[in-house]
């Protein structure tokens, strides 16, 4: 087998176009294709190739890329145009060699096309279902919910110098206790060359975002605070200064855009899902086709007593 038609069988055996992505658009950086020539009204939906007489049009190819992996799907259509166009060129040469062999006339073939044509339905009656539902103003509405159920954070701008050993931390805490500059120090002596390079600011962050240790210090300290020892943590030592404290701010919609669409597309399945299935008269059968037997009904439980009888009153004592 040649080494350009093993992604066509890869394609052909996943029945998607997704499966090529990885081998032809991984494997090839896609080329821009080919100016046309200055038209004076370009045409709607060109044909960008023919297959023994059969023509391919623009938008064969924009469907097909539908089916690709997501990556692919935001790219624009004319970065993936030529692997793509090449894959439909083998697709329909394979389509025309099935029909001329009746392929498509076998009871096998008939009953995985109704199975494939139902998943393309569903999936279809679904994504219109969902675009009615989940619209912005939806989603708007779910965001303010939210941010009143977020609990407010607090957050530190804090600045670090991180060294190896307990000794050179304390004698850095000297120099500073002496007047040095922190920004100074943090570029010269700290071996986290990252926030080094920065003076040693880590910018703002919440408790949860560091190390317990290193946490609890910086949080134990108020604005301007130098930590008196060196903090140690699975990194090294630390000297921590905290520039600032504040409210963190809530997160903005961009952030949280795609999950609550995510959860509110769940939602609004889940119900068109319940009222069909509330609508529809429903049986199942057991595997050898016989009719399954209903689940024994839970045994109801007994009715409370109306009212607890009364104790009797506790005889008077003897006088």
């Amino acid at each position: 087998m040649s080494h350009r038609l093993r992604p066509l069988r890869l394609f052909l055996l996943s029945g998607a176009a997704a499966a090529i992505a990885g081998s032809a658009f991984a494997q090839q950086p896609a080329k821009p294709p080919a100016k046309a020539p200055a038209q004076a009204q370009p045409l709607k939906d060109p044909i960008v190739a023919t297959v023994n007489g059969q023509p391919v049009r623009l938008s064969d190819l924009e469907v097909a890329q539908q089916s690709l992996p997501q990556q692919y799907r935001s790219m624009p259509l004319q970065a993936v145009f030529p692997a793509l166009l090449e894959r439909i060129i083998d697709s329909k040469l394979v389509v025309q060699e099935g029909k001329k062999s009746k392929a498509n006339e076998d009871p096998a073939f008939k009953k995985r096309m109704a199975f494939v044509e139902e998943q393309v339905l569903q999936d279809f009656w679904i994504q219109r279902e969902i675009a009615k539902m989940v619209t912005a103003e939806k989603i708007q509405q779910r965001y303010q919910e939210r941010l009143k159920s977020l609990p407010a954070e607090e957050e530190v701008h804090a600045r670090h110098i991180l060294v190896s050993t307990e000794d050179e931390a304390k004698a850095l805490i000297a120099e500073l206790k002496k007047g040095a500059a922190f920004d100074k120090l943090a570029k010269e002596k700290s071996t986290d060359k990252a926030s080094g390079a920065e003076g040693g600011d880590l910018g703002w962050f919440k408790k949860s975002d560091m190390v317990k240790e290193f946490a609890d210090a910086a949080f134990g300290l108020k604005k301007g605070e130098l930590s008196e020892t060196p903090i140690k943590t699975q990194f090294g030592f630390h000297i921590i200064q905290i520039d600032d404290r504040r409210t963190a701010p809530p997160p903005a919609l961009e952030e949280l855009s795609d999950q609550i669409r995510e959860e509110l597309a769940r939602e609004a399945v889940t119900a068109q899902l319940d009222k069909l299935r509330a609508g529809a008269k429903i049986e199942k059968f057991n595997m050898d086709g016989s009719k399954a037997e209903a689940a024994p009904a839970a045994p109801a439980k007994p009715a409370a007593p109306a009212a607890t009888p009364a104790k009797p009153a506790a005889p008077a004592a003897p006088k």
